[in-house]
């Protein structure tokens, strides 16, 4: 009898266990359950659909054609560029912008199968779909950084020149120190520490992580005050108009946006990117990564390892600056001109 009972409770166990790791389906835009679609989207090669939207001049008019690349709890209207330039500039530069929700995020079509290659091919498709021409630049901001660098592996004959904005970087990547990755992993908050270990060693369980209330979850998701420098604070009030849009960022679900991009960004990739190559040996192009010096999210440690070892790349370390750097005033006309003009 008693071997009975735990056998039945066994079997609850396992059942309320699975039931508990496993996310919702997603909320699909257009579908009959979704959000609706209000965004202007393209169709890509295997039926799914990217939304996106244009900054800047008209397309036929520019002389560089860029596409930004979305952070962490982003979406297609978190430009960081072109919003934040007089329109003198733009006209000055030639400049057009398209950024785009990435796949699970805003009206963009999840993508279970989403990997830094995959998104580089989405990259590819989007400016092809749009007549960017056979090569483009790419700015990336935050976890977009990481897709930057699968750009840079996966399409470099496309990219005519290449920005990383205190790019997310993963603790795993085999070119770290393993002294200095590990250096680096415990300055951050014990949560996200523990969060980092979820997504990189048992994945499956990111989404129950992020769900449970047994222990703190992700203080970058949940945005804790200990995350923002001196610099960021008083920089928050000028990304106050995000919330205007915050509901869009994961209304198809958790779990397919913020807590896909945990999975991806932090488990194991198919490449290192310190072990990239020069894509503009003949300065053609360049390639620039900015940081600064107070970033809370990202250590700069790990920044400064990655241009020293990729002297190629190249590094600009703000001092005092965390995180939201690249809205202080006059900071993306500084990174627009180095990635246009700072080269030539």
């Amino acid at each position: 009898m008693h071997k009975e009972i735990a056998s039945v409770l066994l079997i609850g166990l396992v059942a309320w266990t699975y039931q508990a790791i496993q996310p919702p389906p997603p909320r699909i835009c257009g579908s009959p359950d979704g959000p609706p679609v209000t965004a202007t989207r393209i169709k890509l090669r295997d039926g799914r659909h990217l939304a996106y939207k244009e900054h800047g001049l008209p397309i036929e008019m520019a002389k560089h054609k860029i596409i930004f690349i979305h952070g962490f709890s982003g979406c297609r209207h978190d430009e960081v560029i072109v919003t934040h330039l007089s329109p003198d500039v733009v006209e000055e530069l030639g400049i057009y912008m398209v950024s785009f929700d990435r796949p699970g995020y805003g009206e963009s079509d999840p993508d279970p199968r989403r990997t830094p290659k995959s998104l580089a091919l989405d990259i590819e498709e989007l400016a092809d779909q749009l007549g960017l021409g056979s090569k483009f630049y790419i700015i990336g901001y935050s976890m977009g950084g990481q897709c930057v660098w699968g750009c840079l592996k996966h399409i470099p004959h496309r990219i005519a020149g290449a920005t990383l904005l205190a790019p997310v970087i993963n603790y795993w990547w085999p070119g770290f120190p393993a002294n200095l990755s590990t250096q680096a992993y415990y300055q951050q908050l014990r949560q996200d520490q523990w969060a980092l270990r979820v997504s990189h060693y048992i994945p499956f369980l990111v989404y129950w992580w992020n769900t449970q209330k047994l222990f703190p979850a992700s203080a970058v998701a949940a945005r804790r005050p200990e995350i923002f420098s001196p610099q960021d604070v008083q920089i928050l009030p000028k990304v106050a108009y995000r919330q205007n849009h915050r509901e869009q960022v994961s209304q198809q679900g958790a779990f397919e946006s913020l807590h896909r991009d945990m999975r991806i960004g932090f488990g194991k990739w198919e490449f290192d990117p310190l072990e990239l190559e020069n894509l503009f040996p003949n300065k053609e192009g360049s390639v620039h990564l900015w940081m600064g010096d107070d970033d809370r999210v990202v250590p700069v440690i790990l920044q400064r390892y990655i241009a020293e070892r990729l002297a190629w790349i190249e590094y600009h370390e703000l001092a005092g600056a965390g995180h939201l750097f690249p809205y202080a005033d006059g900071m993306s006309e500084a990174v627009i001109r180095s990635l246009l003009v700072g080269h030539k």
